[in-house]
């Protein structure tokens, strides 16, 4: 099979094997059809994503008797952290099965449907039901993400860096509207109705997501169709059994574990946390041994390890959002309007909200700054914003210390900070990822920017267990906040050698 051909950055629509006139597809927002039809996947995907994390440590600490899983606070979150660790595992296979072995289109079919089966799974009305869901949407989704950002580079050309960073901003704007409206929706079927029902919600959500991308793949053409670089069958075989070996041993030692009735949650986030340190490691040895890479290749990917390790803690504080925040907004909140109780899960809502409200704030910001604010300056921004987001939670645990349930603005300030230290690492390291990356190994690079959240989401869901109560104090979002002012002050101290290194 031929391998894919890359379009021009005049064109920037896929080739195709027909002698049609060059005139280029349009749709949504005056787009390429192409585009449309990643931006139609990944808002459903998305939906689903944001639908079932909103729910998860609400319905995981939730009385028995009312539907949930009657767990601790600790150990919920080590739940969400130990699930979120593992979707960005996840895509580190999932970008070498995309980049070596099926083609980052196929790649992101079948990462749909395996999340659309975890979904189904979550949605069947028994309590074992939820940990194979949250295994295949992890597995799934590791597989989709690095190959759905490795596809929507692929129709730029290399050097198209404004290009680039535009398209990528657009496509993470734009999908943060189906990250505002499901917390919404499955927040209020599963808080308001029954948990398993919101999670049936999002399952739907991944089918229409599936729907639309089949029926729109046409638009592709040859991009992406195949691996530009496709894996020997020695490599593929050497993979499987290493593969099939280390799962049967985890087996084996989770089995016998479970058999003797001492297994915990903390055992398995033990061998997760193992992973998030170590699989770094390999991976950034691998690549930099690979001969296909140039020597400037080489010193890009040796400096992105900084980029990586800033953004781990990024992500272990913003993905807070969704467990500490969140019991926050539960049990130390005042969430009545005119005699009704909002559900703890619509502010989940906030943080896309707010994104869609400063994005294009950001945008003419990073515009008029040019090159003066680059990569490294604005992830220091972005952990500018963090530290105060945690600033502003410290005073509310503050004033909530005595038992009163504070104002929601607290919140909503604070998510609003989160939202603008999102925007400033999310589409930007993803753009940069992808500048940096040699030439076949994209999705593999995108799936070490994804990495970086396995490690935060590692750290992050041992967080609350640390502090040992169910809503933290003021002391521990300080200290969380300290964390963020510090890695922000290095950022800013080191911009311009790593940038130049860099390159982007």
């Amino acid at each position: 099979m031929a391998a894919p051909t890359q379009p021009s950055a005049a064109d920037r629509r896929p080739v195709t094997t027909t002698d049609a006139p060059a005139r280029p597809a349009t749709g949504l927002l005056g787009r390429p059809r192409w585009f449309t039809t990643l931006f139609g996947t990944d808002i459903w995907e998305r939906f689903s994503f944001y639908g079932m994390t909103a729910i998860l440590v609400l319905y995981a600490t939730e009385d028995t008797d009312r539907g949930g899983l009657g767990m601790s606070a600790g150990d919920a979150s080590l739940l969400y952290g130990l699930y979120m660790a593992s979707v960005f595992l996840a895509s580190v296979p999932g970008g070498w099965i995309g980049d070596r072995v099926l083609g980052a289109q196929r790649a992101v079919l079948y990462g749909g449907a395996l999340i659309g089966l975890g979904h189904l799974s979550m949605a069947v009305p028994v309590a074992w039901s939820l940990y194979p869901g949250l295994l295949l949407i992890a597995l799934g989704t590791g597989l989709l993400k690095p190959n759905m950002a490795g596809l929507l580079s692929a129709f730029y050309d290399r050097e198209d860096r404004a290009g680039r960073d535009a398209g990528f901003s657009v496509f993470y704007m734009s999908v943060q509207v189906s990250a505002l409206i499901a917390p919404i929706v499955v927040g209020a079927l599963g808080e308001g109705v029954n948990w398993h029902l919101g999670f049936g919600a999002a399952a739907v959500g991944m089918g229409l997501g599936l729907v639309q991308y089949v029926r729109g793949s046409r638009h592709f053409g040859d991009v992406c169709r195949a691996p530009e670089r496709s894996a020997t069958p020695a490599e593929r075989t050497r993979v499987l059994r290493g593969t099939l070996a280390a799962t049967a041993l985890v087996v084996v030692v989770y089995g016998v574990d479970a058999a003797l009735g001492t297994f915990r949650l903390g055992h398995m986030m033990a061998l997760i946390g193992l992973l998030c340190v170590g699989l770094p490691i390999v991976c950034f040895w691998r690549l930099l041994r690979d001969p296909a890479l140039t020597a400037e290749e080489r010193v890009r990917v040796r400096t992105y390890v900084w980029l990586f390790l800033a953004s781990a803690v990024f992500w272990a504080l913003f993905l807070q959002g969704g467990s500490a925040f969140a019991l926050f907004a539960k049990d130390a909140t005042d969430r009545e309007v005119l005699g009704w109780t909002v559900p703890a899960s619509w502010f989940q809502a906030a943080i896309p909200l707010f994104v869609l409200v400063v994005a294009p704030l950001f945008a003419w910001l990073w515009t008029r700054a040019g090159d003066r604010v680059p990569t490294v300056g604005k992830y220091a921004v972005g952990m500018g914003a963090t530290a105060a987001a945690y600033l502003v939670m410290a005073t509310a645990a503050t004033l909530a210390s005595d038992g009163t349930r504070v104002s929601p603005l607290w919140l909503l300030v604070a998510f609003l900070l989160l939202a603008a230290g999102e925007i400033s690492f999310g589409p930007i390291g993803m753009s940069a990822t992808t500048a940096i990356a040699p030439a076949t190994f994209v999705s593999q690079m995108v799936a070490l920017f994804w990495l970086a959240g396995a490690l935060g989401g590692g750290l992050g869901g041992n967080a609350l267990k640390v502090s040992g109560d169910r809503v933290p104090g003021p002391g521990w979002f300080l200290a969380l906040g300290a964390a963020a002012l510090a890695t922000g002050a290095v950022l800013l101290l080191f911009r311009r050698p790593l940038t130049r290194r860099l390159g982007v």
